[in-house]
C-alpha cells in the first residue's frame, strides 16, 4: 500500500488526493472517522473500529449479500472493489466541473459563429495575418502551393471526443470542439500535394486571429492531434481559476462527405513527388504510395460518425463509460496515452466497443471486468501480424486487412473500413502495451500483491521502468540517415518528418542487433509540441531527445560474445552485412568455425557498457548517426559506486573474492582436527558475504615500515604516530555453531568462558595446520587470510534460551524475554539466514548486490545510516526484487536506485508494513495475518515496519529507528533526490553531476565538525573526495595466502570519536556522520534539552547555572560543549562551525 501523495510530484493520485479534500471538506466530521470497518484518527494511523454487539450480528441485507458474492467472485478482497469504485469517483468530472465546461463551450461556440469573412487571396498570402502577428501551425515545406482561401464563419460547430461520450477524465480535461470549414472554402483537388492540410491550419489561424481579440478567453496556444504534424489544433483556456483545469481543443474538419474515402487508399498517392522534392525535370512513372498522408485527411472525415458508433455502444452497456476511464488511467501512468502513434483514450474506447460488439465481453459486465478483459485481449492479441477490424459491411473499394499490413505496423480498423486508427503506432509501442497487459494481469492474479496500487495508481515513466535507456540527441543528425537509407518515399508519406521517417529502421536495426540479449524494446512517444499562436510551429530538430528504454535479459545482456552462423552457411553474409568490420571468423573449442563480434570488457561493470558498444556501432554504420548523438542514461550513477585504478569495477568481482575466500576458509574449519567438539555449521553473517558491502574488502598487503616498530610483539602490527590513518581493514564476521553436548554448562557465564576457549583452540589449530596469523579473544576469533580479516565468533544454540532464564525468589525457573538475549539471537541466528538467503537472491538477480551498495551508499550520504541499518537496507532493496509491481525486477543498478528512492518516498509506513516475501515463504494467508497484526499493534511497533517469514511480528531489524521525525525527514529527502535524479537524467542540457543526491543539505544542522581527512582512513572513497591522497600503509607486493603479522583491524577514529560524543552528550544532541569517507559530523540539539531544569548537583553535567529571582536552574553550555569537542577530537577535528542559535531560549 502506497502514500496517496508523492511529495513535490504532480501526478494523478496528487490532484485526486486535492480533489477529495476540497469536495469532502464540507461532510468532514471532527477527531475520528468510520471507513470500511477501520477507525482513521486525527494523526491518520488505522485502528480497528469497535462495533456494539447488535451491528456487528446483524443480518446482512440482500443487497449487501449481492455485492459480497461479487466481491467474492471477481475481486481478491471487497477492498480492492471499494478503491476501484472510489478511484471513479475521484476521476469522473463533477457536477460544478461540467457546468464551467458547458458555459466556456458556449461562450466560444457563440464566438467561432460570428467569425468575419475575409477576401479570396492565393494559398501563400498571408498578409491578412500580419497585423495581428498570427502565426500559421503548419511548416510550409515545399512553400510553393496552388489554390485560393478566405475565411467564413463555420458551418457548425459541434462537441466531439470523451466529453458528450462521458469518459473525459481528470485531471488534465481536454474538451474536442468540431469546426466544420465551409464547403466554399475548400476545392475537389484539395486532397493532393497537403492543400487541404494547409488549408485547415489557415483556418484554426483565423480563428485564433478572432478569439485573440476577446477577453473572454485565457490563453490560446496551438498543439498537434497525437503529435502529428499533419493535424494542429488550437488550445483555448478559460480566463481565471480555471485556466489550469480545462482545455477546449478546437479541431477543423472538412465537411461530411467533402473526399471519396477511396482516393486515401494506403496504396495510392496523393502527394507528388515532383512537387515535394520542387525538381520540375524529375519525372515519377509510379508514384510511392502516402499511407500515413492518406490516413492523416481520412481521419478528419470520421470523428462525428465514431461519435455515434460510440455512443451507440456506451447506450447498450451501462459500465462502458466505467470502464473506459479506467483503461484511460491505466494507460495514462504508462505513459501511453500521449505523443505520436500512442493508445489514446479514443483507441481504448474503440477496443472495448470491438469486444463488445464480437461479443467477447457481454454488455452486462461492469467497470472491472471489462478493463480486466480489455487487458487479457491486449496481452493475448498481436495486432502488428493479425489486425482487427470494426466494419461488419464495408464498401467494395476498402482496403484489406492485409492491404491494411503491407502498409502499417499495427492495424486496428475504424467502422468505416477505410481508416487504420493505429496508424501512426509502431510495433515496439505496440509490443510495449502487450507487455505492460501481461504484467498487470500477472499482479492482479497474485493475493499479495496490492493490485489497485500496481494497476491504477502507480507511475511508470520510462527512466523507472526500464533497465537501460538511451536518448539519440542532435535529432537533425537523422536528414543523413534519410540520404544513407534512401528514405525519399517515407519522407514524402510523412510530409518531411525524418525523425518519423527513421524511426522504425531504427529500431528494427537495434532489435536484430540486441536479439535475446533484451525481453523488450522500447520508445519514447514525440510529444504533443504546443506553441504559442505568434510563434512559428517548431521545427523537427527541435523535439527533445527521442528516449528507448530496452528490459535485459540478465542471462545474455552482457555476454562479451554474438556467435553468428557458420562460416559457409547462407546466413553468413547476413552477419557480416549486419556487424561490418566487427565480424570475424574464429574457431570455438567444439571444433566449429563461425562469424563471431567479440566485445571489450572485463569487470561487470564494464560489461553493462557493451549495449551502448552495440548500439553506437550498429547506428553509425548503418544510419550514419554519430557516436556523439547517443547517450547511455543508464549508467551514470554506476561511478559513484566504482573504483580501481588498473580495471575499472563497481565491486562484484571484489565481493566475489571474498566470498570464496570465505568458502575455502568454511572447508579447512570443517576439516580441522583436534576440536573437543565438532562444528555443526560455519554461516556468514556479513554483508560482504551477500555481495551487498558498500566498500568490499580487498585483500592487502601491509608495508610494514609505515606502522609503529614493536620490539617485544613481531606478530602485530600498529597505528604510528603522527602518520595518517592506516587503511581500514573489516573484519568479516563468521559465525561457527557449535555441536550440542551435555558439557555445555548451564550457566551464562560459563557458557563465554567455554566460548573464549574454543576461540583460543580454533587459533591454534588453523596457525598449526593452514599457518594462518590468528587473534583469540574472549568474544571472536581474528584470522588474517588471503590479504581478509575473518571474524570467527563461536555460537551455541541453546545459549539465547539460557539468557532468557531466570530463578524467582520461591526458587523456580522461569523464561523472559530481555533484549540481551535478542541481541545474541540476532547476530548468532537471524543475521546469518539473512546472508544466506539474500546470497541466494544475489545469485538470481545479479544486479542486487550493486542496487543495495548504492541505496547504502545513499543513506550514508544523507547521514542517515545510523536511522536505517545495512541488515534493514538490503531487506528494502530485497523487497524490489521480490515484489516489484508494477514493474520487472530491476536489473541494472540505476533503475534499482530510482525504484528504491520511490519506495522510501512513496510507501504508506504509517498504515501498512512492508513484507519481505524471502524464499517466497509467506502465502497469502499470511500476509493477511501480518497486516492484521500490524493494525493491532501499531502502536508498539515501529515507525518502519519490515516483515520477513522468520521475523514477523516485531520488526526487528528496525526496532532501533528510526524515530517518526527522521522518517519523516528520509522520505522527503528520498522525494527530492528522485525528483532531481530523474529530472537530471532526462535532460541532457544540465550538467550531468550525479552525486549532488548523495550530497547532504547540512544548513538544517546546527553544528559541524569538520575531520582532518588524513585520519578518516576511508576519505578516498567519499563521494567528493579530498584532492590529495595519503599513504595508508600498503605495498603493492604480492598478497599472501598466509602468515606475516597481524594488521591493524576496525580501526576507524572517526568511529570511536562519535562514539565518545554519543556517550557523552547523548542526552544533548544527535549526531550525524557518513560511514563511507565523510569528513563531517553534523550535530542537531535536541530541543526539549534546552529547556531550562530545576538545579540538582548530580545533573550539572555539559550544563551551567542561570539565576533568576530566587531560582536558580541549569541549561546546557553551549560554548563548553563546542570547546569539548575539539579536546575529544584533538588532532582529528579540523574545525567546528556553529550553524544556528537554536540554544538560546
Amino acid at each position: 500500500m502506497k502514500r496517496k501523495i508523492v511529495p513535490l510530484t504532480e501526478d494523478l493520485e496528487n490532484e485526486m488526493e486535492l480533489l477529495h479534500e476540497g469536495d469532502e471538506s464540507a461532510k468532514a466530521t471532527k477527531g475520528s472517522k468510520k471507513k470500511a470497518g477501520i477507525l482513521v484518527s486525527e494523526d491518520g494511523v488505522l485502528h480497528p473500529l469497535k462495533l456494539s454487539k447488535g451491528e456487528l450480528y446483524k443480518a446482512p441485507t440482500v443487497e449487501e449479500l449481492s455485492q459480497l458474492k461479487e466481491a467474492e467472485n471477481l475481486f481478491h478482497c471487497s477492498l480492492l472493489k471499494m478503491q476501484m469504485e472510489e478511484l471513479l469517483k475521484e476521476v469522473s468530472l463533477s457536477e460544478r466541473k461540467k457546468m464551467v465546461v458547458d458555459g466556456f463551450v458556449q461562450q466560444i461556440t457563440d464566438l467561432l459563429k460570428s467569425v468575419p469573412p475575409s477576401p479570396v487571396v492565393e494559398l501563400l498570402d498571408q498578409s491578412w495575418l500580419v497585423d495581428s502577428g498570427i502565426k500559421v501551425p503548419f511548416i510550409l515545406v515545399p512553400e510553393e502551393t496552388k489554390g485560393k482561401f478566405h475565411m467564413e464563419p463555420p458551418a457548425s460547430v459541434d462537441l466531439i471526443g470523451s466529453y458528450p461520450l462521458g469518459t473525459c477524465i481528470k485531471p488534465r480535461v481536454s474538451v474536442d470542439l468540431a469546426v466544420t470549414i465551409p464547403h466554399n472554402i475548400l476545392h475537389p483537388m484539395d486532397g493532393i500535394n497537403q492543400r487541404y492540410l494547409r488549408k485547415r491550419a489557415l483556418y484554426l489561424a483565423g480563428l485564433a486571429q478572432h478569439l485573440s481579440s476577446t477577453l473572454a478567453v485565457g490563453s490560446l496556444r496551438y498543439s498537434c492531434l497525437h503529435g502529428n504534424r499533419l493535424h494542429p489544433l488550437l488550445l483555448v483556456t478559460p480566463p481565471g481559476k480555471d485556466s489550469s483545469s480545462i482545455t477546449l481543443r478546437i479541431h477543423a474538419l472538412p465537411p461530411p462527405d467533402f473526399l471519396k474515402p477511396s482516393r486515401f487508399h494506403p496504396q495510392k498517392n496523393n502527394v507528388r513527388t515532383q512537387w515535394f522534392t520542387g525538381n520540375s525535370s524529375q519525372q515519377v512513372i509510379n508514384e510511392p504510395p502516402t499511407p500515413h498522408y492518406n490516413s492523416a485527411v481520412l481521419g478528419d472525415h470520421l470523428p462525428r460518425s465514431h461519435l455515434q458508433f460510440l455512443a451507440a455502444h456506451s447506450a447498450q452497456c451501462p459500465a462502458f463509460v466505467d470502464a473506459v476511464a479506467l483503461l484511460k488511467v491505466w494507460l495514462r501512468q504508462r505513459e501511453l496515452d500521449r505523443g505520436t502513434g500512442c493508445f489514446g483514450g479514443f483507441l481504448a474506447a474503440m477496443l472495448l466497443s470491438y469486444l463488445l460488439s464480437t461479443h467477447k465481453v457481454g454488455k452486462t459486465m461492469n467497470a472491472y471486468q471489462l478493463l480486466r478483459n480489455s487487458l487479457h485481449f491486449l496481452a493475448s492479441t498481436d495486432l502488428t501480424e493479425n489486425g482487427i477490424t470494426l466494419a461488419k459491411n464495408p464498401d467494395s473499394k476498402a482496403p484489406s486487412l492485409s492491404e491494411f499490413h503491407s502498409s502499417f505496423q499495427v492495424v486496428f480498423v475504424d467502422p468505416s473500413g477505410h481508416l487504420n486508427m493505429c496508424a501512426d503506432m509502431t510495433s515496439c509501442t505496440y509490443k510495449q502495451i502487450q507487455h505492460e497487459a501481461s504484467l498487470s494481469l500477472q499482479f492482479w492474479d497474485d493475493p499479495t500483491v496490492d493490485g489497485f496500487q500496481a494497476l491504477l495508481m502507480t507511475q511508470k515513466p520510462m527512466i523507472r521502468s526500464y533497465d537501460n535507456v538511451f536518448q539519440l540527441s542532435n535529432l537533425v543528425k537523422m536528414q543523413a540517415s534519410c540520404k544513407k537509407l534512401t528514405l525519399l518515399n517515407n519522407l514524402l508519406d510523412l510530409s518531411g518528418n525524418y525523425v518519423l521517417a527513421v524511426l522504425p529502421f531504427i529500431l528494427s536495426l537495434l532489435q536484430r542487433g540486441l536479439g535475446d540479449r533484451v525481453r523488450l524494446l522500447a520508445h519514447s512517444l514525440p510529444p504533443d509540441p504546443e506553441w504559442p499562436v505568434n510563434s512559428e510551429p517548431p521545427k523537427h530538430k527541435d523535439q527533445p531527445p527521442l528516449s528507448i528504454g530496452l528490459l535485459l535479459n540478465p542471462e545474455r545482456a552482457f555476454s562479451v560474445l554474438e556467435r553468428g552462423p557458420s562460416a559457409d552457411s547462407p546466413e553468413a553474409a547476413e552477419f557480416q552485412q549486419l556487424w561490418g568490420s566487427r565480424s570475424e571468423l574464429r574457431r570455438f573449442q567444439d571444433g566449429a568455425i563461425t562469424e563471431a563480434v567479440v566485445w571489450s570488457g572485463s569487470s561487470t561493470c564494464q560489461k553493462r557498457h557493451i549495449l551502448l558498444e552495440i548500439i553506437t556501432h550498429l547506428l553509425q554504420l548503418h544510419a550514419d548517426i554519430p557516436e556523439s548523438c547517443v547517450r547511455f542514461v543508464g549508467g551514470y550513477v554506476d561511478k559513484v559506486i566504482r573504483f580501481g585504478n588498473e580495471v575499472s569495477s563497481t565491486g562484484e568481482e571484489e565481493s566475489l573474492t571474498v566470498v570464496q575466500s570465505f568458502d575455502d576458509l568454511s572447508r579447512k574449519l570443517w576439516k580441522l582436527e583436534g576440536l573437543p567438539l565438532s562444528i555443526t555449521s560455519v554461516q556468514g553473517a556479513h554483508p560482504a558475504l551477500r555481495y551487498t558491502q558498500v566498500l568490499p574488502p580487498v585483500p592487502v598487503k601491509l608495508a610494514r615500515y609505515f606502522f609503529q616498530k614493536q620490539e617485544k610483539n613481531l606478530h602485530a602490527l600498529s597505528p604510528a604516530e603522527k602518520k595518517p590513518c592506516p587503511y581500514y581493514i573489516t573484519p568479516i564476521k563468521v559465525i561457527c555453531h557449535m555441536e550440542g553436548s551435555g558439557k555445555w554448562p548451564s550457566d551464562r557465564l560459563a557458557i563465554r568462558h567455554i566460548k573464549a576457549a574454543f576461540h583460543i583452540r580454533l587459533g591454534e589449530l588453523l596457525k598449526q595446520q593452514h599457518e594462518y596469523t590468528c587473534w583469540p579473544t574472549p568474544t571472536h576469533l581474528d584470522v588474517w587470510k588471503d590479504g581478509l580479516v575473518f571474524r570467527i565468533q563461536v555460537a551455541y544454540h541453546r545459549e539465547p534460551q539460557v539468557l532468557r532464564e531466570s530463578l524467582t525468589k520461591e526458587g523456580l525457573l522461569i523464561q523472559r524475554d530481555n533484549s540481551e538475549a535478542q541481541a545474541l539471537e540476532l547476530e548468532t541466528q537471524l543475521k546469518p539466514f539473512l546472508t544466506s538467503t539474500l546470497h541466494g537472491l544475489q545469485q538470481q538477480h545479479p544486479c542486487f548486490s550493486a542496487v543495495c551498495r548504492l541505496a547504502k551508499l545513499w543513506l550514508g550520504a544523507q547521514l542517515f545510516s545510523g536511522e536505517i541499518g545495512e541488515d534493514a537496507a538490503d531487506l528494502l532493496v530485497a523487497s524490489l526484487f521480490l515484489q516489484p509491481a508494477p514493474f520487472t525486477p530491476p536489473s541494472s543498478p540505476q533503475v534499482g536506485l530510482l525504484r528504491f528512492l520511490h519506495l522510501l518516498s512513496s510507501f504508506d509506513w504509517r498504515n501498512s508494513p512492508l513484507v519481505v516475501n524471502l524464499n517466497s515463504k509467506l502465502t497469502a494467508t499470511d500476509y493477511t495475518e501480518i497486516k492484521n497484526h500490524f493494525i493491532a499493534s501499531r502502536d508498539s511497533l515501529p515507525v518502519m515496519f519490515i516483515a520477513t517469514p522468520n521475523e514477523n511480528k516485531a520488526s526487528i531489524w528496525t526496532k532501533d529507528g528510526p524515530s517518526v521525525q527522521m522518517l519523516q525527514r528520509i522520505v522527503m529527502v528520498a522525494a527530492e533526490s528522485l525528483n532531481v535524479l530523474e529530472a537530471q537524467l532526462l535532460d541532457p542540457s544540465k550538467k550531468q553531476d550525479v552525486r549532488v543526491v548523495f550530497r547532504p543539505p547540512l544548513e538544517v544542522y546546527d553544528v559541524l565538525i569538520y575531520l582532518r581527512p588524513k585520519y578518516v582512513p576511508l576519505s578516498s572513497h567519499g563521494v567528493d573526495p579530498p584532492s590529495y591522497s595519503f599513504s595508508r600503509g600498503l605495498s603493492k607486493d604480492e598478497v599472501q595466502s598466509s602468515r606475516g603479522p597481524f594488521p591493524v583491524v576496525d580501526f576507524d577514529p572517526v568511529k570511536l570519536y562519535l562514539s565518545e560524543l554519543r556517550d557523552a552528550f547523548g542526552d544533548l544532541a544527535l549526531f550525524f556522520h557518513n560511514p563511507y569517507g565523510g569528513t563531517v559530523i553534523a550535530v542537531l540539539w535536541k530541543p526539549k534539552a534546552f529547556q531550562p531544569q530545576q538545579f540538582k548537583t548530580s545533573l550539572m553535567n555539559a550544563r551551567k547555572v542561570e539565576v533568576t529571582g530566587d531560582m536558580a536552574t541549569t541549561v546546557p553550555n553551549v560554548k563548553a560543549i563546542v570547546q569539548d569537542f575539539h579536546i575529544m577530537g584533538e588532532g582529528l577535528v579540523h574545525r567546528v562551525e556553529l550553524r544556528t542559535e537554536k540554544w538560546v531560549v
